[in-house]
């Protein structure tokens, strides 16, 4: 069976592969931000979600990277997790 990962390294050979995962790097970044900050809080998804006043399907597809969340929800989750939230804008790394 093959494994995710490699299949990751091969296609990031492939330049529409790449530039399309490059593309999508802000909401990878969001979703691991999401998912530590539960799995920190020791929460389940269906924990968070009660703390949230919303579903666990909802917990799901903001870990997943589906879902663009709200400021809103951001400052929800992060109340529910016992974390602040934090944004800032950071100049751009050219290579």
């Amino acid at each position: 069976m093959t494994k995710a990962s490699d299949l990751h390294q091969k296609w990031m050979k492939n330049k529409e592969y790449r530039e399309a995962h490059e593309n999508l790097a802000p909401e990878f970044a969001l979703a691991r931000a999401v998912i530590n900050a539960r799995v920190t809080a020791g929460l389940t998804q269906e924990q968070l979600a009660q703390r949230m006043e919303t579903t666990q399907s909802v917990i799901a597809r903001l870990e997943s990277g589906r879902t663009r969340p709200s400021t809103q929800t951001l400052e929800r989750l992060a109340a529910a997790t016992g974390t602040r939230l934090r944004i800032s804008f950071e100049p751009e790394v050219r290579a």
